[in-house]
């Protein structure tokens, strides 16, 4: 081994790299020497949480992965179901929390970027985006700049791609005011048989380079930004953030699709967080095989980068691929009509090591497997935490009713996490690629479904996105049960029946034993949901450190459910979409206030055991909505979720894309305190509209789903009485809509109090 004029490796380095001492200790005990500089930085990235897994791995093997549907589960660039007529949906979500606090623009670009690319590594056309998106208190000037910053990021990466952003969730609170998070989703088509995986096979075939030249951007990213928490040194980081260009992503996408075509490559995979070394390593551990590789033929932007630096980098717009021997010439012309770079680096050997050359000296000689598929996989202690008896306590006896209830909902209305998401969603192409069916403000995207070719099928797709931070925060178990039941339940609310989830878990530092522990009983409710709902995990990510100064963001573990509708065009709307119809409300409210936005909004609490949630319950709350809309029955469904019944009511008279507005008139017998009533966030339940009331009733009562009609729509007014006609709220929607449609906007500005006047 030749010796490179590097910093000399000693157990300081390794610390300062992120690596423990036993961690380097074995490091030593795998070589049998102490390593080089460009190995030391590799092991560090590998072994990094973001890239090993290494606090999670062990309870994530206890999630359901396999299904009827089920094409690919975890463990390639992202997963992949059958949709029929010969074609896959290939998805997954990821996040960029750390790079988009430090650098919002280019943190959620490249965030975009890296997702789109797990998704057409797979041969897949990306089809279909969904942001999950929360910050600070938008009264923190900073928070509003990171706002700014990563919708312009967003919109700024996947619109100059042609890719439409269908839905997505905006959320403020006080635990992100250190720590945003920033989870990207994509979706993309491929047919069935024409997946491909990142896989080195064949011994002697050529690994070859394509893409975007590499620079220094995003050097540690995956090992020192993604997988430690923040300090008062976060801004030195900056220089560890990628730089993405969405024009070169286009030219990339389309010359591997067109390489897809052919038969000349038998591998590929995208370089993402830990660049050429990541790429490399799981490839060759995913076949079994080893790769011999030449770094004085990598196209770089500087002419002094180092092995290190080039092992490293994170520059963005890159693929490693394993063609065919004798192939190679085809595949860089395919790469080279597109403005790309495509160069021969290196080759397939039978070895399981990874041997890397540099102006003619080996500068890395690692076996395989010990970095990638058999990195260290840990054990944390985890303990639930004394004060959450103290969290979940809560007597509603102790909290004051609700003396102004139209008061209440305009509060409500006016708050960021529960008004329009216009001022966001409008900066996003939310229709190109022509298969949009329900775009951005409902409960539900849905997409048409298009063979490879263009050619039109009669069948939907629809996603929805969903997370109650703070329900999981008071109970994480409960809080993710709640969140799957909410993703399915939105996409069941356009008529899709729910098949499979992708997740992103948010969560603070995996060395404290509260926060492991959080993470444990968050992925038993993911795992205990997906189980009663018949829908796989099929991919996922998961997202820690995610901390200042000691101060965790709350569980965060964001859920993505993506379900089948067969007639796209037999699907229900969730807003009324004429008068004169039947409201008909779906699941039973409970006196349940713990953890509501009223709760936290008008009492300025955060406590209590978060609503029951029913997984049988819904179950068949989700046929009975499938059933219903695919017979006309049903025309529109809506969830009730934040903010409770009143303002499920309120969004169904305004949120038609079209502007229109419908009144309705809704009365509500009084068996529980009021504002629980009007503002409780009871699990399982939906708003329906319909001609045929009577029908929608006999259906429930068939598969035990409590229901009852509760009012009618029309008019100019949304009017929500008791029993006995005392009134509770009497308002034009027009009036409430315009306090809707300006919560986000007036904190933005300048100013801007809120407009009274009903």
């Amino acid at each position: 081994m030749t010796e490179c004029k590097d910093p000399m490796v000693d157990l300081e380095l390794a610390r300062a790299h992120g690596l423990t001492d036993g961690e380097y200790a074995l490091i030593l005990e795998i070589l049998g020497r102490t390593p080089t500089y460009p190995e030391l930085g590799i092991f560090s990235v590998m072994w990094s949480e973001h890239c090993s897994y290494k606090s999670s791995k062990v309870h994530l093997k206890t999630l359901p992965t396999t299904g009827k549907v089920v094409l690919q589960g975890p463990g390639e660039n992202a997963g992949a179901i059958d949709i029929g007529e010969g074609l896959a949906a290939v998805f997954k979500i990821e996040s960029h929390n750390h790079p988009s606090f430090i650098s919002p623009v280019q943190g959620a670009a490249t965030g975009v970027g890296g997702i789109l690319r797990d998704i057409f590594t797979m041969g897949a056309r990306p089809t279909a985006s969904l942001d999950s998106i929360r910050f600070g208190p938008l009264e923190d000037p900073k928070h509003r700049y990171l706002l700014h910053g990563v919708v312009e990021g967003i919109g700024g990466y996947g619109n100059p791609v042609g890719v439409a952003t269908v839905g997505g969730e905006t959320q403020f609170h006080e635990c992100y005011r250190g720590n945003i998070l920033v989870n990207a989703f994509n979706l993309g088509i491929v047919d069935a048989d024409r997946i491909f995986r990142a896989k080195a096979v064949g011994i002697g075939n050529p690994v070859i380079y394509a893409g975007s030249k590499t620079g220094r951007d995003g050097i540690h990213g995956a090992s020192l930004l993604a997988s430690a928490e923040f300090d008062e040194k976060t801004d030195e980081k900056l220089p560890t953030v990628q730089v993405g260009d969405p024009f070169t992503e286009k030219c990339l996408i389309e010359a591997c699709l067109e390489l897809m075509a052919t038969d000349f490559i038998v591998g590929i995979q995208d370089m993402g967080a830990a660049g050429l070394t990541s790429s490399s390593f799981e490839m060759a551990s995913s076949a079994g095989t080893g790769i011999e590789m030449d770094l004085d033929r990598i196209p770089t932007r500087a002419a002094d980068l180092t092995p290190y630096e080039m092992l490293l980098s994170e520059s963005q717009e890159r693929m490693l691929m394993v063609a065919k021997a004798g192939c190679e010439a085809e595949v860089c012309k395919i790469f080279e009509r597109w403005g790309l770079d495509a160069v021969v680096v290196g080759r397939v050997t039978d070895t399981g090591r990874m041997v890397i050359r540099s102006r003619d000296e080996i500068v890395v000689d690692i076996p395989v497997d010990p970095v990638a598929d058999n990195s260290p996989e840990l054990k944390r202690p985890y303990a639930r935490p004394a004060e959450q008896d103290q969290r979940q306590t809560l007597t509603l006896e102790s909290v004051a009713p609700e003396q102004d209830l139209q008061g209440a909902l305009e509060a409500l209305l006016d708050s960021p996490n529960l008004g329009s998401k216009e001022w966001v969603y409008r900066q996003y192409d939310q229709r190109v690629q022509g298969n949009t069916v329900l775009a951005p403000g409902g409960d539900a995207a849905l997409i048409r479904i298009k063979h490879t070719d263009g050619t039109p099928t009669s069948h939907g797709l629809a996603m929805a996105v969903d997370c109650n931070p703070r329900w999981c925060f008071l109970d994480p178990y409960t809080g993710t049960l709640a969140a799957v039941a909410e993703a399915a339940r939105n996409v069941a609310c356009t008529g899709a029946r729910p098949l499979a989830v992708t997740n992103c878990l948010n969560f603070g530092n995996p060395e404290k034993p509260d926060v492991m522990w959080q993470l444990v009983e968050s992925i038993r409710g993911l795992g205990d949901a997906c189980k009663a709902f018949d829908t796989p995990v099929i991919s996922g990510n998961v997202s820690l450190y995610n901390e200042t100064a000691g101060r965790a963001i709350y569980p965060t573990p964001t859920v993505v459910m993506v379900g089948r509708l067969d007639d796209w065009g037999q699907h229900a709307v969730s807003y009324f979409p004429s008068a004169d119809l039947s409201i008909v409300l779906l699941g039973a409210t409970r006196e349940e206030l713990a953890g509501s936005e009223w709760l936290a909004l008008r009492r300025g609490i955060e406590a209590g055991m978060p609503p029951v949630v029913d997984l049988a319950h819904e179950r068949r709350l989700q046929d009975l909505l499938c059933e219903g809309i695919a017979k006309g029955t049903i025309r529109a469904a809506h969830d009730v979720s934040d903010g409770g019944l009143a303002v499920a009511l309120t969004e169904m008279c305004f949120t038609a894309p079209d502007g229109r507005s419908v009144g309705a008139s809704v009365r509500l017998a009084a068996t529980l305190r009021v504002d629980a009533l009007l503002f409780g966030e009871s699990t399982g339940r939906v708003l329906v509209a319909t001609t045929n009331p009577e029908a929608v009733l006999r259906a429930a009562n068939a598969c035990s789903v409590p229901a009852q009609t509760i009012g009618k729509t029309g008019g100019e007014r949304l009017r929500i009485e008791s029993a006995d006609t005392e009134v509770w709220i009497d308002a034009s929607v027009k009036h409430l809509k315009k306090i809707w449609e300006r919560a986000i906007p007036r904190r933005l500005s300048d100013g801007g109090a809120h407009e009274g006047g009903a």
